[in-house]
Order: C-alpha cells, then structure tokens, then sequence
C-alpha cells in the first residue's frame, strides 16, 4: 500500500470534491459517532468539530499521519475491535469505502445494529461497477479493462488491491431487517471523466460540487456514479 500515494490523492481537487459530497449528507452535531476503517482520519476529524467521535483503523501507520484539526480517539484495530462497545454506544457509524476490502461483511453489519441506537444512522460509502466501467472507458480509455468489468471481472485499487464489490441488493441482504434505506446519493458521476488540467481551474471544485449535488439523487446519473453514499436507519 503506497500511503503518500493515498495522502496526494486527498489533497488534489477531486480528492476535496469527493470529501465536500459525502459530508453535504452528514450534516449532524452532538452525536457520538464511530468511524469504522478511517484511513488518514479526514472525515473523523471534520466530523470531531461538533461531535464526539471514536476512530477505528487496522493500519497503525495510517493513524500517525492521520488528520487531527478537531480531537477525536483513534483505536488501532479491526472487526475484532467492535466487541470492546457496549450495545446502543453510537448514534452515527461510518463505513466509507471499507466493506470491499472486508471478508465477514454480514458480521460486520450485524455488530453495526448492535452498537447503534435504534434510530441511528448508518452511512456506508460503496463502489458502484457501472460508474467504474465508465471511468475506464471513458477518463482512462482503457477498453480491454472496461471490457473486463461490465463481464464480472475483479476491479483493482491502486493502494489497497483487489476490489470486492457488492451491490445495493447484497448490503440490504447483510443487513436483514433491522435497517432501512433512507436514500442513495451518487458521487463522481461527473468529475471523474474529465481531463485533469481542468481540475485545476480557479472555481472548478465549487462548480462540480453544485452539479454532482444537483444530480447526485436523480437517476440516471446516480446510476452511473463511481461511488454510492447510502444512508441507512436502524428500526
């Protein structure tokens, strides 16, 4: 895993834009709140500015570089670390980009409904395969990969390997009934096939947050998103 690879990406234009998507649905204060697999912290951090928020990352190192503008606690550890909290301990649980790299996904799930109050949010971020076959065709020309993907094939990440995708359909599935989809809102629907220089442009980030967040519900440009940032309730 290239971590400073991973760390460029977030400060780069795109890599703000994703963040100012996700967090336009996260608009909360005074809530305890657990990030499940935080990465570098970007979200923790934001979120630590009006919240009390409990930070979880398996990747030690991740945390010591990791953003710290607002105090939150950061924990070292996995899946195996949610059986150190209480039942109903979190009034939010993020889950952002993690459950493609997971192997007991419906565990997972099972551990969330426990620590959350009943009606808590859940907020996952997912992978959407019809927006990576878009990117790949269209952003990086790559036809073969393209290709590839639209039959089923494995998507690669750069910095964390082989992408286990699962649909909206398998995350209602894993979390049986004791959660309900509120929404879905697409990201990068858009940004993600333009040319990079004019990411760079005064203004462009702004002008890309309005677009994607006056499409980010509709379909089809939902649809066709690289990610989906579903929002869950627990009954």
């Amino acid at each position: 895993m290239n971590l400073q690879s991973y760390l460029d990406y977030i400060g780069t234009p795109w890599g703000r834009l994703f963040y100012r998507l996700v967090w336009k649905d996260l608009a909360f204060s005074g809530k305890r709140v657990l990030d499940f697999g935080c990465g570098f912290g970007v979200t923790a951090s934001r979120l630590a500015a009006e919240n009390e928020v409990v930070a979880l990352e398996p990747n030690g190192e991740m945390l010591l570089r990791g953003v710290r503008e607002h105090p939150y606690v950061q924990i070292c550890g996995g899946t195996e670390a949610l059986s150190q909290f209480e039942d109903e301990s979190f009034d939010v649980i993020l889950c952002h980009n993690v459950l493609e790299y997971a192997v007991e996904r419906e565990a997972i799930l099972h551990e969330f409904s426990r620590l959350l109050k009943a009606g808590g949010v859940l907020s996952v971020v997912k992978h959407n395969p019809a927006g990576k076959v878009f990117h790949k065709a269209v952003f990086e020309g790559d036809t073969e990969e393209a290709l590839s993907l639209l039959m089923g094939g494995a998507a690669v990440s750069v910095n964390f390997g082989e992408v286990k995708e699962y649909s909206q359909g398998d995350l209602a599935a894993w979390c049986g009934d004791r959660f309900e989809v509120e929404k879905t809102v697409g990201i990068r629907t858009f940004y993600g096939l333009q040319k990079n220089e004019w990411k760079f442009e005064d203004g462009w980030e702004d002008r890309l947050f309005a677009l994607e967040s006056a499409a980010g519900e509709i379909s089809p440009y939902r649809d066709a998103a690289f990610f989906h940032h579903v929002i869950l309730r627990k009954k």
